[in-house]
């Protein structure tokens, strides 16, 4: 079987912490090898982000790092640069998330590898961008405050909160494999590498979407809401007799099939809600009527009626009951990584003709850096053979 579409393809990873990891986890799923370059002794700041620990690391590390080798390489000495240098030759990819610039005092710049190898696709990842936000830190619970984000997630009430997870290095991350791909097809037609870059506040802006249509529409930037949607109504969350359920009628043939499912027909043509622009306007008086009804029914009675009705609506699950939501509709959400290792979440991505490869646990730090000294010292090597499956790798030392 294939390796998958990305097989044969070399990622030197010089990246730490998630938007870079989570873009070369993303190439390894897909057949590309990894080599993570760790600096000795600590590796990936990640490594040391707990708890949760598992039995190997953090689970912060885990979540980014499957299916890399790990080279313990210290760049600030003449050998582990120069180790670096001719990995960075035989790479088709390169990803950095260093400063900008960074990376030029040790020879790894993008000119300087470009120079030895011109077909490279280097992507670089940064916070603010390599003009005037060059010398900013990019943590993303600082790009979601600045980069506006907080002003809309939470309650109208309440301080701004950021997301839930650290979204804008996933969005980030999902760029860089967007660009990084781009640049592989570019290179395929004409034989030339580039330069890709990315950057946490970009990523941000761009993914705004309607809300970010908003404020370039009217000049208003728009405020927090809680869970309710600035355009469409109802589309929150709705107190039942035992909780919330969110609740999306996003046109008028579901919010009649709602007020039908609720017991309330006439909703729709009250003058008050009769189409989205008068319910949106009309909302707390919506949302009253609406809960009214709902007061008398669990949650989960609710869930069946209006999904019966063609309803869009669900519970506010949490995250175990979520896995175990997706696993019920048959979408096999995990991939065991067997004894010892914590389970991971499965690409998302499916292909009819070139599927994902099964991932292989996240290395511990320099497992790998003897193999790969090894593979660089070869005059003629033959590529990086397979990593071992799950189950298969040497017992933890």
């Amino acid at each position: 079987m294939s390796g998958g579409p990305l097989e044969g393809i070399l990622v030197a990873d010089f990246s730490r912490v998630l938007a870079g990891p989570l873009a070369s986890s993303t190439l390894a799923d897909f057949g590309a090898t990894v080599v993570k370059v760790e600096r000795p002794g600590g590796g990936d700041d990640t490594r040391a982000w707990g708890p949760p620990w598992t039995g190997e690391s953090s689970a912060y590390f885990e979540c980014a790092n499957r299916s890399k080798r790990s080279a313990a390489l210290d760049l600030a000495e003449p050998e582990g640069a120069a180790a670096a240098r001719a990995l960075a030759r035989r790479a088709d990819v390169v990803v950095e998330n260093f400063r900008p610039g960074g990376l030029a005092r040790y020879g790894l710049g993008y000119d300087q590898v470009r120079a030895a190898n011109p077909g490279v696709v280097y992507c670089s990842i940064s916070g603010f961008g390599s003009a005037g936000g060059a010398s900013l830190s990019g943590y993303d619970f600082i790009v979601q405050a600045v980069g506006g984000l907080m002003s809309i997630t939470g309650a109208p009430d309440a301080a701004p909160t950021k997301a839930g997870v650290a979204l804008v290095d996933v969005l980030t991350g999902k760029d860089a494999v967007t660009g990084i791909l781009a640049a592989l097809r570019h290179r395929d037609s004409t034989g030339a590498g580039q330069h890709v870059e990315v950057n946490l506040l970009a990523s941000l802006l761009a993914s705004l979407a309607n809300q970010s249509a908003g404020y370039l529409a009217t000049g208003d930037s728009p405020r927090r809401m809680g869970n309710r949607h600035p355009s469409i109504a109802p589309y929150e969350t709705l107190a039942c007799a035992d909780g919330l359920l969110a609740v999306a009628a996003g046109n008028d043939r579901q919010f009649g099939a709602l007020g039908r499912a609720v017991g309330r027909p006439e909703l729709a043509d009250d003058p008050r809600f009769r189409g989205n622009a008068d319910r949106v306007r009309n909302r707390d008086a919506l949302v009253a009527e609406l809960e009214g009804a709902l007061a008398h029914r669990t949650t989960a009675a609710w869930e069946e009626r209006l999904r019966a009705a063609g309803v869009p609506c669900g519970p506010v699950n949490d995250i175990g009951t979520a896995f175990a939501f997706a696993a019920d509709l048959g979408l096999d959400p995990l991939h065991d990584m067997g004894e010892g290792r914590i389970a991971q979440p499965r690409n998302p991505i499916g292909l009819s003709g070139s599927p994902p490869t099964a991932p292989t646990p996240p290395p511990r730090l320099g497992e790998h850096t003897d193999e790969v000294l090894a593979w660089l010292t070869s005059e003629a090597p033959a590529p990086l053979s397979p990593l071992p499956g799950p189950g298969s790798g040497p017992p933890a030392p």
